[in-house]
């Protein structure tokens, strides 16, 4: 069944600007609508999600989404929301990464021969052979300096200095525009809220150079309540990529999203209908403990990007850690039980020791620096604060041998209840 595109956007919250009539448009006829994806990496991020939904949104509204990808403009960056110039990428990691994103983006939009079958172009195509004076002559007389100037992204960035080239870079995201408006009939573009000054050239433009009415609506920027930066982590950004971020860190991210902001990213990021959206968020909030919000919520994201198979998995291991023992750990495949534990902190130990028993406490103490001496690592063992490969150490002469490892290799070793640290056996 068909949605309405926009009041689908207002009741979870996305709506930011919409310029009027537009809502009126895409109620009265199938539009072709767009929004860019800048290269500057061969993944996208969680924090690129919501676009690519706000696409798969529209899609199933009945309309034609279109996804670029920006090789031309990925040369320049976007000044939009940034304080300091990007370095410029060369033409080969351009490639790359615009080769990355355009396999990503396929896995999440219906690129068939259907009706509503979305398109994916790159806006280098159509400005590799222009030539700047060209360009100048046919696109830069339409906008005035002043009207640039106006703009967030550039009054924004003036007093710290901003290069011709990141000025130009409206004027090129406009003819994108003007450029699909012209061969596609695209009609709206869309995109996060600190693209507007930048849609609004681009409507401009079509209005100055062709006559035509063009069309724009933004989504809010997605942040987090207590402040920090969304699809970040300790370890840098959260990526589609499971290469870059594996499945099991990608749904260890919205599982321990905070009540706060579960009750927006479940609206965020998911296709769950208004009422079962709503009636969750209230079954929620009588038992904040079940946390039903971040389950159903880690659920949706991780099926949506990597799978059902992946989010078995994940959720399988994170039995294990928190209620599972040794068989759990054994059982795990090799790869799955390395992501679980990427981070922690990590020891090399010889095998030679093992080989005829290492006791505990020099494991803690002398093998490894987990504990900074013999007497802490007694103290610790005594009051029932270790234990080894997921059972606890009852006793200071416990000793370990080959036969103990996990996998023939490894030694988990934890340290109350939550720190980890294992130990790689050369």
């Amino acid at each position: 069944m068909k949605t309405n595109f926009v009041e689908e956007l207002r009741w979870r919250g996305l709506l930011h600007d919409i310029m009027p009539e537009t809502e009126e448009l895409l109620n009265k006829e199938q539009v072709v609508g767009y929004i860019g994806f800048d290269p500057t990496s061969d993944s996208l991020h969680i924090g690129s999600l919501s676009q690519i939904l706000t696409l798969m949104r529209f899609q199933r509204a009945g309309h034609v989404p279109v996804a670029l990808v920006g090789g031309a403009t990925g040369m320049i960056g976007d000044p939009s929301g940034k304080t300091a110039e990007r370095s410029l990428l060369d033409e080969a990691q351009l490639q790359k990464n615009v080769d990355g994103i355009r396999a990503q983006l396929e896995r999440f939009l219906d690129f068939s021969d259907a009706a509503t079958g979305a398109k994916l172009v790159n806006n280098y195509e159509w400005m590799k052979d222009y030539s700047f004076i060209a360009f100048v002559r046919d696109i830069g007389k339409h906008l005035t300096v002043n009207y640039m100037m106006a703009k967030d992204s550039v009054k924004n960035r003036l007093e710290t200095g901003m290069s011709f080239t990141e000025f130009s870079y409206q004027l090129l995201q406009g003819f994108d525009f003007y450029h699909l408006n012209t061969t596609m009939n695209c009609k709206l573009q869309m995109g996060g809220s600190d693209q507007w000054g930048n849609i609004t050239s681009g409507t401009e433009l079509i209005r100055r150079k062709s006559g035509k009415e063009a069309f724009a609506l933004t989504t809010q920027l997605i942040k987090k309540a207590d402040g920090t930066k969304f699809g970040k982590s300790e370890g840098g950004n959260i990526w589609l990529d499971r290469t870059k971020t594996s499945p099991y860190k990608f749904y260890q991210y919205w599982i321990n999203t905070s009540d706060e902001d579960a009750e927006n990213f479940i609206k965020y990021f998911t296709f769950m209908p208004k009422e079962e959206t709503e009636q969750l968020i209230e079954k929620h909030r009588t038992d904040k403990g079940a946390r039903l919000l971040q389950k159903r919520l880690a659920e949706e994201v991780t099926v949506l990007v990597h799978g059902r198979e992946d989010y078995e998995a994940a959720l399988a291991a994170s039995e294990v850690l928190f209620r599972g023992g040794l068989a759990d750990l054994a059982a795990m495949n090799e790869q799955l039980f390395l992501e679980v534990f990427e981070g922690v902190p990590s020891f090399e130990i010889s095998r030679t020791h093992l080989s005829s028993g290492a006791n505990i406490i020099d494991l803690l103490a002398t093998h490894t620096t987990i504990l900074p001496s013999k007497g802490e690592a007694r103290k610790l063992i005594q009051a029932g604060g270790v234990s080894v490969n997921k059972e606890k150490v009852e006793s200071i002469e416990k000793v370990y041998t080959t036969d103990a490892l996990i996998k023939e290799k490894y030694l988990l070793i934890q340290r109350g209840k939550k720190l980890y640290y294992l130990c790689y056996i050369q």
